[in-house]
This record gives C-alpha cells, structure tokens and sequence, in this order.
C-alpha cells in the first residue's frame, strides 16, 4: 500500500509562511510597508489569499493593515518586550514549580533533552529561525506540563512576537547561543533534579537577561 497522497499548503497558507519567514529572518524590518500585489507576485498567488494572510498576521500583532495602502510590519517595542519577559517569568516560574510538586514525568525530561539537542544542533547550522522555533518548544514544554489551560493559552498567544524577538537578539549579539544553550541546559538540569526552587529561579533569572537583552534596559 503507498502513502497517503499529502495535501499542498493553501494559497493564503503560502502567503502567510512567506511573509511570516521574512519577518522572523530580517528580511522585513521594523516599519516596512508590504503591499498585496508585492507579496502575491513573490509567492506566485492572487491578491485575495495575501489579504487573508495579512489578517492573520494583523492578529497575531505582527503587521498592521491601512486600507488601499497595504500592511505594515510593527516594530517590538522596549516596553513590549520588558512586559513581555516579566509575563512570561511568572507564568513559567509558576509552571516549573507545579510540574515539580508531582511524581517525575520520564517523557517530559526526555522532550526537554531532545529539545535542547536541537536547539544546540541548529545554533550551530546558523539558523536562527529554526532555533527560536526550538527556543520556543523548550519554555512552552515545561508551561504545558502544568496542565494550565488558560496559561498555555496566553503562552501560545505570544508565539511569533516572542519568536522574533530571540531571533533579532541572536543577531545582535544581544545574546551568545553558547550562554543560551547553558542557561537551558541549567534549567532542564534542575528539572531532572527535581529542584522546584532553582528551576524557578533558573527560569526568571533566564527570562530577566533575555528582558535586558530585547528592551535595551
């Protein structure tokens, strides 16, 4: 028996990863004006799947549309970024503690490891990209962990705002992926250690120099 035929991504699906590629990558910049027309003749579709891109993208906090004018990419503000990471510290604060108040999970360890292999692996290809995509598993595994709907939630509702923020500070220089790679290594460490206290401060201490690192504070 062959394998099941796969299904091509839509035309408005291949606008929005074009244009969410270039906003991750560098390639669109803070306050760039894209245009439908722009954008559909780059991915080879009509004009219509681009405006349905551009919504998505306009809900996600990653553009802003001007009618007859097109969508323009929103920087990442100072004080978004500090009231960002200081969320995101007291939810995974609070996540890693309430993992660790229950019997081990061999699985979870065993997804933070693999996780921190990749990270490690694509740090060291140069793909920035692919490794805040990897970034991002690492803290939303442990956040899932703790069975919080409500928190995951507004952990995911983050994901490309937080995604090209470790991107932009990976190509300053804000950050040094070997620090990175240690300061999660500590942390999954403490996981394994069963250490609810130094995952916790391990995590806000992490999330306090990202803070830093993306607002210029």
């Amino acid at each position: 028996m062959g394998s099941p035929p796969t299904t091509a991504p839509s035309a408005s699906r291949r606008a929005y990863d074009h244009v969410r590629r270039g906003l991750l990558d560098g390639t669109l910049a803070d306050g760039d004006l894209l245009s439908e027309g722009g954008v559909a003749a780059a991915v080879g579709v009509s004009r219509t799947p681009v405006r349905e891109a551009f919504l998505q993208l306009e809900a996600e906090g990653l553009l802003a549309l001007y009618p007859k004018r097109g969508a323009l990419v929103l920087p990442v503000t100072a004080r978004e970024a500090r009231e960002m990471f200081a969320a995101r510290a007291l939810v995974e604060a609070d996540a890693l503690r309430t993992v660790l108040r229950r019997p081990a999970d061999p699985a979870l360890l065993a997804e933070l490891r693999a996780i921190l292999d990749d990270q490690r692996r694509l740090l060291g290809t140069g793909d920035l990209v692919a490794s805040a995509g990897a970034d991002r598993r690492l803290h939303r595994a442990w956040v899932a962990a703790a069975g919080n709907d409500v928190l995951l939630r507004f952990f995911d509702g983050l994901r490309d705002r937080q995604e090209r923020m470790t991107v932009g500070m990976l190509r300053r220089g804000g950050v040094r992926p070997a620090v990175l790679i240690d300061e999660h290594a500590a942390i999954v460490d403490a996981v394994e250690a069963r250490d609810a206290d130094r995952a916790a401060t391990l995590v806000a201490e992490h999330l306090a120099a990202a803070r830093v690192a993306a607002s210029g504070d």
